[in-house]
């Protein structure tokens, strides 16, 4: 009778730490769900021009040409280059996004509504714009802060110099490349820089 009793009671006991197991085995596999993180280049929250909050690990598994820009620069052409490589490469995996600054000779002064008119009716810009931040200084954006603080070829880690400098950020979060603000958007390298990292 006894030898019954003690073969039940291991039984559930053993039944028990089985199912424990289980459990835990669970919770842990949910933890490690929740604890990916983003990619440090995307692990930012910015607001778009319109107002709403948007963390850019939203755009993780694409390329991301990153610019800042203006309205009334001599540069501001640009914009024109930057709206045909997102109409080329945007099925792709190509994303760009615009930060407006009016850091540099306040070329930038406007609202976002004027700054979201000016960029439609001139340049059809379709790319997702974002609210006018500071890309220097104290002030900068944490995600500003963070791409110039990198050592990326070709330019290297420093100031932004001007409106419309680039960034290029693989599909891994890695920031591949910096651009001064004279290099056009469709140059050689920038393209080439784009479409290789669209290949891996």
């Amino acid at each position: 009778m006894m030898k019954k009793y003690w073969a039940k009671s291991l039984a559930g006991l053993f039944s028990a730490a089985v199912l424990f197991g289980v459990l835990a085995m669970g919770s842990f596999s949910v933890a490690g769900d929740d604890d990916k993180k983003a990619p440090a280049a995307l692990a930012f929250e910015m607001e778009t021009l319109d107002g709403k909050k948007v963390s850019l690990d939203k755009y993780s598994g694409k390329v991301i040409l990153v610019v800042n820009v203006a309205s009334e620069c001599g540069l501001t052409g640009q914009y024109e280059g930057l709206q045909e490589l997102y109409d080329k490469y945007k099925d792709k995996g190509l994303v760009v996004l615009g930060f407006p600054c009016n850091q540099f000779g306040s070329q930038e002064p406007g609202s976002a509504e004027e700054i979201k008119s000016f960029c439609t009716k001139n340049y059809g810009v379709t790319f997702d714009m974002f609210a006018k931040i500071d890309v220097n200084g104290d002030k900068a954006a944490p995600f500003y802060k963070h791409l110039t603080a990198l050592e990326t070829k070709p330019k290297g880690a420093g100031k932004i110099g001007w409106n419309f400098e680039k960034f290029l950020i693989g599909k891994d979060g890695t920031v591949a490349a910096r651009f001064a603000p004279t290099v056009e958007p469709k140059a050689d390298d920038v393209v080439k820089q784009i479409e290789a990292l669209l290949a891996k």
